[in-house]
């Protein structure tokens, strides 16, 4: 009796502390609540986990996992369900107890049909056996903070563990991935796989940034037919025939149209308002992970082609006139997509990269040298300003290149004088702790340049 008492005090204090947090205007209440349940209640999400009715989808993977997360659970909703989400993306242990603490109604109950919960890979050996999900969807696994992770064993090891604890769950694999695929393979769980079977990434996206290409049972090393991105593409091994299977789920009739990708999955044709690839890749993550889950998909692709695709990791703004163009990178086969994308855009822009080196960035930045950059050469940028902690790492880094650059202290200060002096064609690229005060700044730019605007119009 005391513990259950322990248990729904942990749940009132943590929802408390999360209406103060939002009240004071100190954010959005996403982690705090969990830290304070868990002080009172340690085994707090367990608890929560197993009272819970519903199904539990899982998402994790170095890119597109907030994406994906964040399509399942406007997918769901959209069918009318209740769903239980971390959507601000915190997806380590007190995020995720703090999405079902401030879920739970009186009496700790837990109203909802399904949950969808991003999980940080290094913490999903913490999260994974207290939660127990139903699907556990893995999008790809690439290096990522090396510093915090490790190389990509080390993160495929903790990941493979973390999965084993649950082996009841269905592990949603790519298997256009043979890292994620063998890793799914070796877990012993149900498995299913989606994967693209056509070509349609071009060849910057799918330059020499690879985490490996050497057959996981043999050694020997893979042959492609082609690449996607990364590692991701058809593969076989010529020297024990392991080879890319068929997958469950695919993508097909896939075009580059002028409002974004068109393509067909299980039959529904869907037009998104994606200009990049791989949202291609998110959305049939999304799909697989909910038919698994026997979620309804009656609304899905109306859920799709009225996707936000933004999420605040990435938006066009309009300061003074010109557009900017924010985008997050985290890695070097993010940031290879994030050039692919600018160099599809043919007209003349000014581009401005962000990097930084705190902790939630990974302090290493060594993996700047895996970026394929020579491709901006020929991205038609009247300029390119290099700022952040580590902008002169990232000048010297350009400057092998051969590609001038201009190293600016005051971010807001550069994009001011490019939206009034420069082509009108910003694109902002910037690692993770530069993402939020971007954000934050070109909300405020944007607004002051409509104020002015109106003011002008009404002399």
């Amino acid at each position: 009796m005391m513990l259950e008492l322990r248990r729904r005090l942990a749940m009132f204090c943590g929802k408390i502390a999360g209406a103060i947090v939002r009240r004071i205007g100190k954010g959005r209440g996403s982690v705090l609540p969990g830290h304070v349940a868990r002080l009172i209640a340690p085994d707090i999400l367990s608890y929560m986990a197993d009272k819970f009715q519903g199904k539990i989808i899982v998402t994790m993977g170095t890119n597109g996992k907030t994406t994906v997360n964040s399509m399942i659970y406007h997918a769901l909703e959209a069918e009318g369900k209740k769903v239980i989400a971390n959507r601000a993306g915190a997806n380590m242990l007190n995020g995720v107890v703090a999405a079902f603490v401030q879920a739970a109604k009186r009496g700790g109950k837990l109203d909802a049909d399904y949950a969808c919960i991003e999980v940080d890979e290094f913490a999903s050996t913490q999260i994974l056996p207290r939660l127990k999900p139903d699907c556990v969807l893995l999008t790809n696994l690439f290096r990522d903070q090396i510093d915090r992770f490790g190389e990509i064993d080390t993160i495929r090891d903790r990941i493979k563990a973390a999965i084993s604890s649950v082996p009841k769950a269905v592990f949603v694999s790519n298997c256009d991935d043979f890292i994620s695929y063998t890793l799914a393979l070796e877990c012993g769980n149900p498995v299913v796989a989606y994967g693209i079977n056509e070509r349609i990434f071009d060849g910057i996206s799918n330059s020499e940034v690879r985490e490996s290409t050497f057959c996981r049972y043999c050694g020997a090393k893979l042959e492609y037919d082609f690449f996607h991105y990364g590692q991701l593409g058809i593969y076989h091994c010529p020297s024990c025939g392991w080879e890319r299977p068929a997958p469950d789920y695919t993508a097909e009739e896939i075009s580059l149209q002028e409002t974004g990708y068109a393509f067909s999955i299980d039959g529904i044709p869907i037009r998104s308002r994606a200009s990049a690839a791989y949202s291609v890749y998110n959305t049939l993550a999304a799909y697989t992970a909910l038919r698994v889950s026997d979620a309804p998909t009656g609304r899905f692709r109306q859920t799709i082609e009225e996707f936000n695709y933004g999420n605040n990791r990435e938006g066009t703004f309009a300061v003074n006139g010109s557009r900017v163009h924010l985008h997050l990178v985290k890695n070097p086969v993010g940031f290879q997509q994030k050039i692919s994308l600018v160099m599809k855009d043919a007209a003349p822009k000014d581009i401005i990269i962000q990097i930084n080196d705190n902790f939630q960035d990974g302090t290493d930045i060594s993996w700047l040298w895996d970026v394929d950059f020579l491709y901006l050469r020929d991205a038609n940028a009247a300029s390119i300003t290099v700022t952040g902690i580590r902008r002169l790492d990232m000048a010297l880094r350009l400057k092998y290149e051969d590609i001038a650059c201009e190293p600016a202290q005051d971010l807001e200060k550069a994009v001011r004088e490019l939206s009034v002096n420069g082509t009108g064609n910003i694109y902002m690229i910037v690692n993770y702790t530069g993402l939020f005060p971007a954000n934050q700044m070109l909300r405020k730019m944007q607004a002051a340049s409509e104020k002015g605007r109106k003011r002008g119009q009404s002399k």
